[in-house]
């Protein structure tokens, strides 16, 4: 499904990393979602791109604050690259898509699994929704 998306949107718009200005990384501290923040700071540097991570409360990240997974991220993230942060609560691909509409994200990063409770399969529940729903490029990140 990503990698149709991906054909779709190169045949379509003539997909070049010039074109992504923006890109959308939900974060939860699980250790691929840092792999996506690692991947998404280096594509920003490649395409001059700026960075939005947005931090979906739920039942299973309620032990990791926000600001915890936040400054974990700043640390990392070099002065030149453009970056926001954004907190949003509710169904968690739901509120990914709702950012990325918002901030006219062009491309979404995200890991393939969080903090869920569903080892051993390929891609996460979450991951999947938003590869399915997403009108932007999605990468997924293992």
């Amino acid at each position: 499904m990503l990698l149709s998306r991906i054909t779709y949107y190169k045949r379509q718009e003539g997909f070049a990393m010039a074109k992504i200005k923006k890109i959308l990384v939900p974060v939860d501290g699980s250790v691929n979602a840092t792999k996506a923040v690692d991947q998404a700071i280096f594509f920003a540097q490649k395409c001059h791109a700026a960075l939005d991570f947005v931090y979906v409360s739920s039942h299973i990240n309620k032990d990791i604050p926000s600001q915890i997974v936040f400054d974990n991220i700043w640390k990392r993230l070099p002065e030149d690259i453009p970056a926001g942060k954004h907190v949003e609560s509710g169904t968690i691909f739901k509120a990914i898509l709702k950012v990325a509409a918002a901030e006219q994200s062009d491309m979404i990063i995200m890991g393939s699994r969080g903090l869920g409770l569903f080892r051993g399969v390929l891609i996460g529940s979450v991951s999947q929704q938003v590869v399915e729903a997403a009108l932007i490029p999605v990468m997924v990140v293992k």
